[in-house]
């Protein structure tokens, strides 16, 4: 070969022969044919180590050579190999790393194109889950797309990250200029290397595609001290770039990739292990990272870190376990006199779990961690013990009578057997318990089926009750903790029980066959089951069942639906109303079936819901979306009401009238005029044209409206009713009364929700931000619990996400944070707001009908008109303050009345630009001309402009 384009350092040692195998074939596999391949074998390499590398090198003697350069050290044998290299590109991989096919095709080439001396790519690693493997999270915006940089601050997380440990190639010529050679006295020299060749080379390409797989799984406990010392040297080499603040970076990066893993692992090691690894943490971690990065951590991680610092191992568990489990109160909690709640072993800033809200939870509602200390098996018999946690703040009942009882419960089950716990000793920071019991009379599984049943304890003072599941270490039971089963159907169905400790880190029983007569037993059920016969039959269940969900599949139902449904005759009076895709009872469709109620017309009502009908009126009929019932509703009704669109593959009878009410004046571009939509291929654009051509009738509440939503969906005049949305009906009306009466006492949904008439309610209704599909939980922009902690005595925050998403909320005071997303009708909600916070939701329209105070929170607002596109600028027509950040936003919300008062008139011309057809008679209007036949003679009502 001459001189090749890329040469691969591998590094033989840890993973044996296979290991060296399969590098060795991922190199000789490359598409890229100029690649050569050296074998670095450590000093008294295993005869089986040098055995592959020579064979490899006899098979191909001009692609592999094998270095035996006499020392142990990785670093050396990487240098040897760096010395060694004849490749414009110099490559580096570990003894079980594995290169894509094209990986050293696509490096050369994109070094090649750049004039790049550093080209880095992705990588992925073990996840320690069997051959599961995944590239690091923080990988996706390095990697996003192919680039070149001029200097690494460019692509800071090149250093910030421990990005260039694997996956990237350098070009010799640069390794020689600058004398790039690993530290042959750091045992982690591959977390050094890459960020001072990043610093030090000149162009550097970013390719998108993935280089290495079968990294190692990281494990940190192994060597922490030299895994700290090479951050500290990639530090010095940052700080000699004078770069401070990607070294604090850097820092926070650390801890979140190796501090905070390494103290998740700790249920699953042994306790010398633990002890061994906090013991280390102790003499190398303080002074690493400075506290103010270490007070950038979510409480829980920076409580771990910190109790890693001081050596406590015991701590350090018990901030394990509640960071596998969230939510839990893993440890006793204290609550000082400024109200902040510490650790134990506070008062330390970086303790303060303040913003967990555990403080807000009463006994019964907080998961505790109970932590198993002792099992015990001495045959039938069983011997635990274990303590349950208390935070300061609350408790049982100090007057109550305390008993606790030991639950065994089926896995995916109803079934459970109780054991009274024997001997309970509570204190002040904790319940200290312990029971004997016979667990071969006291669990009588039948055998088969369940053969998994999980503990917990259930604690009671006479007036709450306590849940919580038994933690325990992984190596608090093993098979010497074996006790006699007995199940109801006999000895041959199972024989022994096993405790062992879940995934979850939870106590369990698993019912075994350990002796002759049960495995004898378990394999002839076995061979029943799965010799030709069985799987036959198997078989055919398999496809009968696949046949009964084919016909519970949208598409049969499609098929059917037009072929056969549609043939029947109409039902007259029929009507079928659906909100918001069946999510809920509410906005425009109940305000025309209340209307159509109140008047007495002799019409069929028929509701659709999607999930629960908790809500939904219990005096008309309910179908559920897609179902059956569903279909045969929509194809024998003679009207459709709805306000977002009844799917779009079912055709409209002939005969039936669809009013589409619609849920909102458009701020973003919809419909035709939306990217997403334009970009559609042509079958996708007719099937949005033909599911629009259904409507009969549309609402529009203004002008602004037919400029373009009308527009926007192409709905021909004739379909237009200027009447308004009938749910602002009842906003209207609400502002006569404040008008005439002022605004006490509330509505009565203010009692249901808690709200107190001394506190401002404030709704903060952000919009929908993802794309049609699942109902998905969303962080929130607004943090929850710096407003509760800001205007917890003066406001009540009412969220509500979009129906589309689910609002995740941190615990707050009681009272100052309600979630109000499920409520069925948000008319009912603004009807009780004193001030709307928002960003580009269309409820602004709505609620600029109260002529009330709007504050929008829009942080990105010139990056979400950008992407979504606007009819008009928002900072112009604004009806209230647009504010980018949270302080500016409670900044306005401190001085409302100052920060509202040159808004008035803006306000006004809002509404009266965007609900200039809303005058409070809409629902009347609609029923008047859409249901006309339906109305006696002498009651109809001339619509004006419904009727335009």
């Amino acid at each position: 070969m001459s001189t090749p384009d890329v040469s691969c350092v591998i590094t033989a040692g840890e993973g044996g022969e296979d290991a060296l195998a399969a590098s060795l074939e991922s190199v000789l596999d490359q598409s890229l044919r100029a690649v050569e391949a050296l074998v670095v074998l450590p000093a008294g390499a295993p005869a089986g180590l040098c055995t592959a590398a020579g064979s490899a090198a006899v098979r191909s003697p001009d692609r592999v050579r094998v270095l035996d350069p006499g020392t142990d050290g990785v670093a050396s044998l990487r240098n040897a190999g760096l010395d060694a290299a004849l490749g414009t590109y110099v490559l580096v991989l570990d003894a079980g790393e594995r290169l894509q096919r094209h990986a050293c095709r696509n490096l050369w080439e994109a070094g090649t194109r750049t004039r790049a001396d550093l080209v880095a790519g992705r990588w992925s690693r073990s996840t320690g889950e069997g051959s599961k493997e995944r590239e690091p999270s923080w990988q996706q915006p390095l990697f996003a797309r192919s680039r070149t940089v001029a200097r690494f601050t460019e692509a800071p997380e090149l250093a910030v990250r421990d990005a260039l440990v694997t996956g990237f190639c350098v070009r010799r010529a640069a390794l020689e200029r600058h004398a790039l050679r690993y530290d042959e006295d750091l045992t982690h020299s591959e977390v050094l290397f890459g960020p001072l060749v990043a610093a030090v080379v000149g162009r550097i390409a970013l390719v998108r595609r993935r280089i290495v797989s079968g990294r190692a799984a990281p494990d940190a406990g192994r060597d922490l001290a030299g895994l700290v010392e090479a951050h500290r040297r990639v530090c010095h080499v940052l700080a000699a770039q004078g770069l401070a603040e990607l070294r604090e970076e850097r820092d926070k990066s650390f801890l979140l990739d190796h501090l905070v893993p390494l103290v998740r692992t700790f249920p699953e090691r042994p306790v010398a292990a633990r002890e061994r690894v906090a013991a280390t943490a102790a003499r190398v971690l303080p002074d690493v990272v400075p506290e103010r990065v270490l007070l950038t951590l979510p409480p829980v991680e920076r409580v771990g870190v910190r109790l890693l610092e001081r050596g406590d191992a015991d701590g350090v568990l018990t901030a394990a376990y509640a960071l596998r489990r969230r939510g839990v109160v893993a440890a006793p909690l204290s609550v000082q006199d400024d109200g902040r709640v510490y650790w134990q072993g506070g008062p330390d800033p970086v303790l303060d779990v303040t913003e967990l809200g555990h403080q807000y939870r009463p006994f019964d509602e907080l998961k505790l961690m109970n932590r198993v200390t002792r099992y015990e098996a001495h045959g039938s018999r069983v011997l635990l013990a274990g303590r349950l946690v208390l935070p300061s703040h609350t408790g049982p009942a100090p007057d109550g009578r305390l008993t606790a009882r030991l639950e065994f419960r089926v896995r995916d089950g109803s079934r459970a057997f109780h054991a009274p716990v024997d001997s309970l000793r509570p204190d002040a920071t904790g319940i200290s318990w312990s029971t004997g019991l016979d667990v071969t009379r006291l669990l009588r599984p039948f055998g088969p089926r369940d053969t998994v049943w999980d503990a917990r304890m259930v604690v009671e003072d006479g007036r709450t009750r306590s849940v919580s599941d038994l933690f325990a270490a992984h190596d608090l039971v093993g098979p010497g903790e074996r006790s006699p089963a007995r199940p109801r159907l006999g000895r041959t169905t199972g024989d022994t029980w096993q405790p062992y400790v879940t995934l979850r880190d939870h106590l369990a029983l698993r019912l075994e066959a350990r002796h002759r007569p049960a495995r004898t037993a378990r394999g002839l059920v076995h061979y029943a089951t799965h010799f030709r016969p069985a799987r036959r039959v198997r078989l055919a269940l398999r496809a009968l069942g696949r046949r009964r969900d084919r016909l519970h599949a949208r598409g049969f139902k499609v098929a059917v639906y037009r072929s056969w449904l549609l043939r029947l005759p109409k039902r007259r009076g029929s009507v079928v109303f659906e909100s918001h895709m069946g999510t809920c009872y509410g906005d425009s469709p109940r305000a025309v079936h209340e209307e159509v109620r109140a008047r007495g017309l002799r019409l069929r009502p028929v509701w659709v819901h999607a999930d629960s009908t908790e809500g939904f009126p219990t005096d008309v009929r309910l179908v559920r979306r897609w179902s059956w019932r569903y279909l045969w509703a929509l194809a024998r009704a003679e009207y459709w009401v709805d306000n977002q669109g009844f799917p779009q593959n079912l055709d409209k009878p002939s005969g039936t009238t669809y009013l589409q009410t619609w849920h909102g004046s458009a701020y973003k571009r919809m419909g035709f005029d939306e990217t997403r939509v334009r970009l559609q291929n042509t079958p996708q654009r007719e099937r949005l044209q033909q599911a629009v051509h259904r409507f009969d009738h549309f609402l529009v509440r203004s002008e602004h409206d037919e400029r373009t939503l009308a527009r926007a969906y192409r709905l021909p005049e004739r379909t237009l009713l200027r009447t308004g949305y009938p749910r602002n009906d009842v906003l209207l009306a609400a502002r006569a009364r404040d008008e005439a009466e002022g605004r006490l006492p509330r509505p009565a949904l203010a009692a249901e929700l808690g709200l107190p008439d001394h506190r401002k309610v404030v709704l903060y209704a952000p919009t929908f931000r993802g794309r049609p599909g699942t109902r998905k939980r969303q962080r929130l922009l607004l943090d929850a619990a710096r407003f509760a902690e800001r205007f917890g005595d003066t406001y009540t925050l009412l969220v509500r996400a979009h129906y589309l998403e689910a609002a995740s909320l941190p615990a707050c005071p009681p009272g100052t944070v309600v979630d109000v997303s499920r409520h069925h009708d948000v008319s009912e909600i603004l009807a009780l707001t004193d001030v709307l916070v928002t960003d580009y939701s269309s409820i602004m329209f709505d609620y600029a009908l109260l002529d009330r105070p709007i504050v929008l929170f829009a942080p990105d607002l010139d990056a979400y008109a950008a992407e979504r596109g606007s009819y008009f600028d928002l900072r112009e027509k604004a009806p209230g303050p647009v504010t980018a950040t949270e302080e500016e936003l409670f900044a306005v919300l401190a001085r409302l009345k100052t920060a509202e008062t040159g808004f008035q008139e803006r306000r006004t011309a809002f509404a009266e630009e965007f609900g200039a057809y809303d005058r409070g008679d809409a629902a009347r209007a609609v029923v008047d001309t859409v249901f006309a036949r339906h109305l006696a003679p002498s009651r109809t009502v001339p619509t004006g402009e419904a009727g335009r």
